[in-house]
């Protein structure tokens, strides 16, 4: 009678009720069953409920479990005293296991277990427990380890991130920087890396150098541009990869992400009239002004090429660089017949408007003259 009530403790299913001469031959049969539900017990009893459960697992299907090495970047943040087991639901958690039990099967199964050590780790979604495991414990890279580039960054951006993050001396990347080819710039840059280094997060590897690091981002930036068929879709516009490289790099500085599309029609609209662009974002990137939306009459009277509001036409190269979705907008600009835009600097909404009169009303209406 126990041995049958133990056992539906694990299975869950209602105990069969036998004649006595039944269960007396049963047992004949079957001398372990008790023995295997003893244990189960004592598992239960003992705190042991989570490898009463693996247990079970295994008796009747294996733990759920993603396969191969995984895709993307997450990180992982283990707490100081943090177990193998109490890691499993939090891998489990961020999507980078499939199942809490097939990844502490793993730490379980392994006769080394490793002792696990408190920090923050770059790992990725979607792996396969046991390479969750090995990277835990083999192959871990610390995710201080790592450089982040945001949308819009500038070369001299990135160099001071890289220096500050990593032991690679400034000169190295300057040096690298000043080595087109090392690092993989194509040639339409014309030399010029500002918008080829894309804007992701990078892990520095143990022994990165300046041109192995830089070489990373300039590949990124190829390999987003292609999936996007950067240079048919450009021509279709009338316009090179570097053109629609530079208007997506203008607009990361003056327009939010929602009006990408909206600004890059402003822009189109007024190259093909011949109105000059007066952004003030590229007089910026010639003075090193900050922090604000304004440029003064000293700044606008710039003889740089930069100097939209002088000079008609594109600035000669990006600004910045310009992350998917404003490359994605330059490529595949909003219908519209906006020629201007100006953004509320309290409510940070930006009015499109077709006329210099209602663009002017819209000045009005942020709070100042345009």
């Amino acid at each position: 009678m126990t041995t049958d009530t133990g056992l539906d403790l694990v299975t869950g299913g209602e105990p069969p009720r036998p004649d006595r001469g039944r269960r007396r031959a049963e047992k004949t049969k079957r001398p372990w069953r008790g023995l295997v539900v003893l244990v189960a017990l004592l598992a239960l009893l003992a705190g042991g409920g989570y490898w009463a459960y693996g247990w079970a697992q295994d008796r009747f299907g294996a733990a759920e479990d993603y396969s191969g090495e995984g895709t993307g970047e997450v990180v992982v943040q283990v707490e100081s005293g943090a177990s193998w087991r109490s890691l499993s639901y939090d891998l489990e958690d961020q999507d980078v296991v499939k199942s809490a039990t097939a990844f502490y099967e793993e730490a379980l199964d392994d006769p080394e277990q490793a002792v696990l050590k408190a920090g923050s780790y770059q790992m990725r979604e979607k792996m396969s427990a046991a390479a969750a495991y090995r990277a835990l414990t083999t192959e871990i890279v610390n995710a201080d380890a790592t450089v982040a580039v945001p949308e819009g960054s500038r070369v001299d951006d990135i160099v001071a991130s890289i220096t500050e993050r990593t032991e690679i001396p400034q000169a190295d990347l300057e040096a690298a920087l000043a080595d087109p080819a090392a690092i993989g710039l194509p040639e339409i840059a014309a030399g010029n890396p500002e918008g080829y280094l894309y804007p992701a997060t990078y892990t520095v590897d143990p022994g990165e150098t300046a041109v192995s690091l830089l070489s990373k981002m300039v590949a990124k930036t190829l390999e987003v541009t292609a999936e996007l068929d950067i240079e048919g879709r450009a021509a279709d516009l009338g316009y090179t990869t570097e053109e629609v490289l530079t208007i997506a790099s203008i607009l990361e500085y003056e327009v939010s992400n929602d009006d990408f599309a909206r600004g890059a029609r402003v822009f189109y609209n007024r190259l093909e009239e011949g109105m000059p662009l007066q952004m003030d974002s590229t007089v910026h990137y010639i003075s090193g002004r900050s922090g604000d939306v304004f440029t003064t009459p000293e700044e606008r009277d710039s003889d740089s090429p930069y100097n939209t509001y002088k000079f008609p036409g594109l600035p000669p190269g990006p600004i910045g660089s310009p992350g998917e979705a404003a490359i994605e907008a330059a490529l595949n600009p909003e219908d519209g017949d906006w020629v201007y835009f100006v953004a509320d600097p309290e409510t940070g909404e930006t009015t499109f408007s077709v006329s210099y009169s209602e663009h002017q009303q819209a000045c009005r209406d942020a709070g100042f003259s345009c």
